[in-house]
């Protein structure tokens, strides 16, 4: 069970509050930290369950893989000798399978099913793309080993042709044994870090966040193998972009302001995703996310928050529902006086994806984020968190976040 100490950073004892930079101070940061984690506190109380007319999917270990993969090529060839042929029924993952569940904030999978018989010519190609991947999983079970995507795309190359035939069987043997992608040990390429108040373990090695220099922990896909130790942080923060992960590393700024600081530098891939929901469940943890205040950046939050659509059957194992939006907000493009030439004009494809987010139902009920996404659509104008430098390369750590933080000012 991972712990928070207080002992390595004295936050709530100190008889003199001591004065930070913009006259936030560790007492009423505390303060602030209190009211957030009872308000995690009511949301985490209610463990999630099954909604009625979806999809349920485990992170099991290696041994219950092995043993549905056995149950179900077991079930296939009984049916071949009964009926002299077999049915795969596995879940549909198109967009009209796709549920919004209000109750639990998140994207999740309907129920309905898609057939696809062994022995037919029809799906004969995707049938024994879908087997071949099953025979990988169960080599890599058996073996207690991982692969990447590309290394079971070169596992059978004449027969997946292209990666994406090969990554679509991946995600549908996931959903036919229903079982998270971890669970399989397929595994995509690292490419998010960490850095910050937290301890863990990779196997063996205890690996200090605090002490890696301005890089960092690459964030490893092999999640199974990570436990959490400990931390003394109050907040995770979550950064779209490696340029301000850079910013806030160079600034040493989990120092003043103890948390943890993670960036899928850009989209963030399953494994990034999958060690924020990791360590905001272990340690419970106010969560934040600073993204460009554009669509793009919009839509990058909101999968963080609620999962994806191509991913829905993993949501409860990869999103953070509890994560706010600290920035960059269209309103702050004014409140923050960002020049305009640190402004850029939307384009059509910027406007269609913020008329997408503007129909998702998670953006209609949250009045809040509406608001700031209509401003944005009445601006027509983007910006990066970059643009926040047009007043100083130290405004985003010395001023923006903390401004942020103590007035309580996100979504």
């Amino acid at each position: 069970m991972a712990k928070r100490s207080a002992k390595k950073t004295k936050v709530t004892n100190s008889t003199k509050p001591k004065k930070l930079k913009n006259n936030l101070t560790m007492e009423n940061f505390t303060i602030l930290r209190n009211m957030l984690e009872k308000n995690l506190e009511r949301k985490t109380k209610q463990e999630f369950i099954q909604p009625p007319g979806t999809i349920e999917i485990d992170d099991v270990p290696v041994e219950e893989g092995i043993e549905r993969i056995n149950k179900l090529t077991q079930e296939l060839c009984d049916s071949i000798l009964r009926n002299g042929s077999a049915v795969l029924k596995i879940p549909s993952r198109s967009n009209k399978n796709i549920i919004y569940d209000k109750t639990f904030d998140l994207l999740l999978l309907g129920n309905n099913l898609t057939s696809k018989n062994l022995l037919s010519l029809t799906s004969v190609v995707d049938t024994t793309r879908l087997m071949r991947v099953l025979e990988l999983v169960y080599e890599l079970l058996s073996k207690d080993i991982h692969a990447t995507k590309r290394e079971i795309f070169y596992g059978d190359v004449n027969l997946f042709q292209d990666q994406k035939n090969s990554d679509s069987s991946i995600e549908d043997v996931s959903t036919l044994l229903k079982t998270t992608r971890n669970s399989t040990h397929i595994v995509a390429s690292a490419k998010g870090t960490a850095i910050g108040r937290l301890r863990i373990k990779d196997k063996n090695d205890i690996i200090d966040l605090e002490s890696l220099g301005s890089g960092g922990w690459t964030i490893s896909p092999m999640l199974d193998n990570i436990e959490v130790l400990e931390s003394d942080a109050e907040f995770i923060l979550v950064l779209e972009k490696d340029a301000a992960m850079i910013r806030i590393s160079e600034a040493r700024w989990w120092r003043k302001y103890p948390c943890i600081i993670l960036t899928g530098k850009g989209a963030a891939d399953m494994a990034t995703r999958m060690f924020l929901k990791r360590i905001h469940k272990v340690l419970n943890l106010p969560t934040f996310a600073l993204v460009d205040s554009d669509p793009y950046g919009h839509y990058i939050y909101s999968v963080y928050l609620r999962g994806s659509k191509r991913l829905s059957y993993e949501s409860p194992f990869l999103a953070t529902p509890d994560m706010n939006l600290l920035g960059v907000l269209s309103k702050d493009l004014e409140e923050y006086n960002i020049p305009d030439n640190c402004r850029i004009p939307m384009n059509k494809q910027d406007m269609k994806r913020l008329d997408e987010m503007l129909n998702e139902d998670f953006v209609i009920n949250n009045r809040k984020w509406r608001e700031d996404l209509q401003l944005m659509k009445k601006l027509k104008v983007k910006a990066e968190i970059q643009a926040l430098s047009a007043h100083g390369f130290e405004f985003l750590t010395e001023t923006y976040l903390p401004n942020k933080i103590e007035s309580g000012d996100w979504i």
